[in-house]
């Protein structure tokens, strides 16, 4: 089957050489049974790739299936791959098969490979070098012929470094790697898409499709796309349903582009440039915590100022007590007790010569002005830790007051080395 053949019957839009490179690869590895692995950021169509692949190969009459790794937590990602024995854990009143089971001569879509345990990346190793799996909770070996094939947005080569992946298995998968672009890196297809994803939600609402004018059209050709292919056509659908005018000009387009993906948060890499690592909710609690530390810092140098300048306080300031200062400024009394004083310059700006005033500490006979680390893992750490203290060790408490999914709290404990 020809390019565009594929391109028609799949809904592939675009004329990129990157694309139809990719396109090329999957049509010529089809009819083979290699395992392949598709790399490519989130929201580029990776698992289209997948649907390609099994309908051009000789299993295509066969079952196939897609797996998000990501969705399906540690402790049952192996039954639900593998199948379990009744008995095998709590809960487990029958047996049940697993996808390699059920999928027997078909394809299975393995997405998210990153996010699968190391365990499980030992069974799959398995499948795929011997074609046998074992059902939880039981001994008998079990024989499968399922195609394998896998997609990440992470770079896999990076995790076997630092032992979050196999290194077997990263190659065994990789057989055939195929690379899906970007919509950035094929910026020519953007009109293309947006205009067949305009006819597409016209058509759905029973309107008239929406055009862009030269500038917005060159408007939306220079807009990054963090979400690729699914932000674009998120876009489109917000520009049909909202816009009263059908002919779009860039004053118009640029009330549906986010203005967050110019605005976007640093990325933190490790020391020594080793890798970078990627926070969501945990960064922004941790930013959070830092905006909250300044807020409360600056009350406490305020109301320091007034006692200091009002002598009839005095005495209420010496019977301030370091339990009184964490009932009301607990974020406050952590961040100067890593400094150990309150900065004396503010004092002096504000007119007061007094001496710094020095927070309840016991044995303090000299002070030492140290710097307070800004390393963002320290303080996520120092979080976790605190969390899990809060809560006496359960992890779903504390994955819930940190605003992180008990998996995710998993892998931290793991990264950090921390004992709960």
């Amino acid at each position: 089957m020809d390019i565009q053949s594929i391109k028609n019957r799949f809904g592939i839009i675009g004329n990129s050489p990157s694309l139809i490179h990719s396109l090329n690869v999957a049509a010529q590895v089809a009819n083979t049974d290699l395992s392949v692995l598709i790399v490519g950021e989130s929201g580029v169509g990776k698992e289209a790739f997948s649907q390609i692949i099994h309908a051009l190969s000789a299993r295509k009459h066969n079952p196939f299936i897609a797996v998000n790794c990501g969705a399906i937590p540690e402790g049952t990602i192996d039954s639900e791959l593998f199948g379990h024995e009744k008995g095998a854990f709590t809960g487990a009143v029958d047996s049940r098969k697993g996808y390699f089971e059920t999928v027997n001569g078909g394809t299975i879509f393995l997405d998210e490979i990153g996010e699968m345990p190391l365990g499980t990346q030992a069974r799959l190793l398995r499948v795929l070098e011997a074609g046998e799996f074992i059902r939880v909770g039981s001994s008998k070996v079990q024989k499968t012929d399922v195609r394998v094939i896998a997609a990440t947005n992470k770079d896999l080569l990076e995790f076997t470094q630092n032992g979050k992946f196999r290194e077997d298995l990263y190659y065994r998968l990789s057989t055939v790697p195929i690379r899906v672009p970007s919509l950035r890196d094929r910026k020519e297809d953007i009109p293309l898409l947006f205009r067949k994803f305009a006819v597409d939600f016209a058509e759905r609402y029973k309107t008239s499709p929406v055009q862009l004018d030269d500038e917005a059209r060159q408007l939306l050709v220079q807009y990054p796309f963090p979400g690729n292919v699914r932000e674009l056509k998120n876009i489109a659908e917000q520009v049909s349903v909202l816009s009263t005018d059908k002919t779009i000009g860039a004053a118009e387009l640029v009330k549906f582009l986010p203005v967050h993906a110019n605005n976007r948060l640093p990325m933190v890499v490790a020391s020594g440039g080793a890798g970078a690592h990627e926070f969501s909710n945990e960064r922004e609690l941790l930013y959070k915590l830092f905006f909250d530390m300044k807020k409360d810092v600056t009350e406490l140098k305020k109301m320091f100022v007034e006692i200091l300048q009002n002598p009839g306080e005095a005495a209420a300031a010496a019977a301030y007590t370091k339990e009184s200062l964490m009932r009301e400024y607990p974020a406050a009394v952590e961040f100067q007790q890593a400094t150990q004083v309150l900065p004396a310059s503010y004092m002096q700006s504000q007119g007061v010569q007094q001496p710094a005033v020095l927070l309840p500490h016991d044995d303090i006979h000299e002070h030492e002005e140290v710097e307070e680390s800004l390393n963002i893992m320290d303080k996520e750490k120092e979080l976790i830790v605190k969390a899990l203290k809060k809560h006496k060790g359960k992890r779903k408490d504390a994955a819930s007051d940190l605003g992180i999914s008990e998996r995710t709290l998993y892998r931290k404990l793991k990264e950090y080395d921390i004992n709960d």
